[in-house]
């Protein structure tokens, strides 16, 4: 085959290892190696400072008798995300001598988790950093949390009467709530709330751009979008705003971009889109101070820094400086004053945060055995004998043609074994020796550029299936619905070679619950490099880039509840860098049970119920029976997932 070249072998390092996993380019600088192999989270992205030993978490949390998988929360990580957008804007802001003021707001729906918002409010309370609501439920835990009294409450989502009351309830408290009218329908409602309760909210409007998103949430945009007000209706908007004398209400102009947007001209058509509309209603006389460029900002799952889905091909500065820039331009050219900026950005804050270490407990392999027989047998059937001869000659400069001709063997055997020409023996040999064939020209080919398409396939079919003690569908549910691809990385072992190429399979039982794509150099891979598991030593994984969504969108499917997890903090002053600051226990057998209304007082009762029923009749003696129904009951109180201590 022309153009392949063999590489040269060469010791594995750290280096090989980082470059493999791509952990510098999704990793942002909050992961790394240390000199003994191990992923270490950096909270600070300080090399000098402190470092975190994943591997020593791992212990930590297993004294305190926590089973995997396990969810492990970095809120150093949290901080330092959102001082970095804030104190961005705030630096362009005065770099670019822009008149108006940053106030972000985090949208809770990416993570609606307590401890994470009361987190946000905290780090973002310096900067005034605010909180974002898309339904009733969501109101009500961020009018509970967002005390600070400068700082925005941004209500999006269709609303009802009472979504409206408790919006007011909040501007009573003295709250910034601004209520956004997503459909024109609101917009009378809110007059009639606000005079029934005689309060006035600011409201804000959100437009449908004709511009459309990027990406797998590219639907979300453009006219046909699900929320927002079209032009015609904005205008309607403001001239019945004007007939109530309530023009002086509406304080924040909105638009919605997507999610997870990969290339940054879509952002920017959008944002120039958005920028001329919020001048020319301030030329009809709209009092608007706001400007709320939404969501969407995208970060690099793949480390690609590309415009593909699972990436972006921007900074999140080079984001703000867009937004920043543009939007005061506009304003300049047409002799409008520059409004206060507002975010809606929540992937890009809560990804890296958190991530889900999983331990791998079995192997499904496509294998064939050891110490095959190819020496030359006369008795041996034709396809036999052509099959033992192929891997005897098998080398590098074979390898292409070999594989054809074993192929067709191999279908010749299964045809002859229906026709009974071949026995269930011979059919065992020569699909052993088969699976021989394509395991040494993946092994010949290992450090060859430019393999052939054929060999990408046999990596991909050969892949053995590594299984790990999670459900895809509670921890990693994109991975599913949409392909969206996660890193995944070994939590040690970096400095020695990775060996065998795998994909992954959760325990549920459904054909779907595995991953197949993974990161790759240039391109998503079908499997995954990982090392042998070690013997006698449990081997871990990271899935990585979890906090936005995944925490909060995971399902019961099995009935595998919510994950054990491990809040960390980073100290300087301890050994290891770190203390375990809080441990929230997953859901027992019992309590998902209980979500889908059964009941487990009336569960035990049965149990006992047929044993006594076995214990009368002498098939159970009582001494077993007893320990059979505590069996029971302890099983209710136990850990959805695999004990992996037993």
């Amino acid at each position: 085959m022309r153009g392949m070249t063999k590489k040269k072998l060469k010791k594995w390092s750290l280096k090989d290892s980082t470059e493999l996993y791509q952990i510098s380019k999704w990793g942002e600088g909050y992961f790394g190696l240390n000199a003994e192999g191990d992923l270490c989270v950096i909270p600070q992205k300080n090399i000098e400072g402190p470092k975190i030993n994943i591997r020593e978490v791992i212990e930590e949390a297993k004294k305190e008798n926590l089973g995997f998988p396990l969810v492990m929360r970095f809120h150093d990580i949290l901080r330092d995300r959102i001082r970095d957008l804030n104190q961005s804007f705030l630096n362009i802001i005065k770099e670019a001598e822009y008149k108006g003021d940053y106030y972000g707001v985090y949208p809770i729906k990416v993570n609606q988790l307590r401890e994470v918002v009361e987190e946000i409010v905290e780090a973002g309370s310096d900067y005034n950093y605010g909180l974002e609501a898309g339904s009733k439920p969501e109101l009500m835990a961020v009018l509970a949390y967002n005390t600070n009294p400068t700082a925005l409450t941004i209500l999006n989502g269709y609303k009802d009467y009472q979504y409206m009351k408790l919006a007011m309830l909040g501007t009573k408290l003295g709250r910034k709530m601004i209520i956004v009218i997503e459909k024109f329908s609101e917009l009378q409602q809110v007059l009639e709330i606000s005079e029934d309760l005689d309060v006035e909210p600011m409201i804000g409007v959100r437009a449908k751009l004709s511009s459309k998103a990027s990406g797998k949430w590219a639907e979300s945009s453009g006219d046909f979008a699900k929320f927002g007000l079209s032009i015609p209706q904005i205008v309607q908007m403001v001239e019945v705003l004007k007939k109530h004398n309530k023009l002086h209400m509406l304080k924040l102009f909105h638009f919605h971009v997507g999610s997870q947007i990969p290339d940054i001209r879509t952002l920017k058509e959008c944002l120039i889109e958005g920028a001329h509309i919020f001048v020319h209603l301030k030329k009809l006389g709209a009092p608007i101070e706001y400007f709320d460029a939404g969501g969407g900002v995208g970060i690099s799952y793949d480390g690609s820094l590309s415009s593909e889905g699972s990436s972006t091909n921007y900074t999140l500065k080079e984001y703000i400086a867009d937004v920043v820039y543009n939007l005061k331009e506009i304003c300049d050219i047409n002799n409008v004053d520059h409004p206060n900026i507002v975010t809606e950005t929540g992937r890009a804050m809560a990804a890296h945060h958190s991530f889900v270490v999983t331990n791998v407990f079995g192997e499904i392999s496509l294998q064939a055995q050891d110490n095959l027989d190819i020496a030359e047998n006369p008795k041996d059937h034709r396809i036999l004998k052509n099959m033992k001869a192929l891997l005897r000659d098998l080398d590098f400069g074979n390898y292409y043609d070999t594989y054809h001709d074993a192929s067709l063997f191999k279908a010749e055997s299964t045809s002859a074994f229906k026709l009974g020409v071949l026995d269930l023996l011979e059919r065992s040999q020569i699909e052993n020796i088969y699976w021989a064939i394509c395991q040494k020209i993946i092994n010949l080919t290992l450090n060859t550029d430019n393999v052939p398409d054929v060999v990408k396939s046999l990596k991909k079919e050969l892949a053995s299936k590594y299984l790990c003690n999670f459900s895809l569908f509670q921890s990693l549910p994109d991975s599913w619905a949409i392909d969206q691809v996660f890193p995944i990385v070994p939590i040690s072992h970096h400095n020695q070679k990775p060996d065998i190429h795998c994909t992954l399979a959760d325990i549920t039982c459904d054909s779907d619950g595995k991953v197949t794509h993974f990161i790759g150099k240039d391109q998503d891979e079908s499997s995954l490099l990982l090392h042998s598991r070690p013997l006698n030593q449990d081997y871990y994984l990271g899935i990585f880039l979890t906090g936005a969504y995944q925490d909060v969108m995971g399902d019961m499917h099995n009935l595998f509840g919510r994950l054990n997890e491990v809040h960390v903090y980073c100290d300087d002053e301890d050994p290891n860098d770190f203390y375990i600051e809080e441990i929230i226990r997953g859901h027992s057998a019992g309590e998902v049970l209980e979500i889908m209304q059964y009941d487990k007082t009336e569960m035990n009762r049965l149990i006992k119920q047929q044993v006594d029923k076995k214990i009368k009749s002498g098939d159970i003696k009582p001494r077993i029976g007893v320990k059979l129904t505590d069996f029971y009951e302890e099983s209710l109180n136990s850990y959805t997932y695999l004990d992996s201590k037993r």
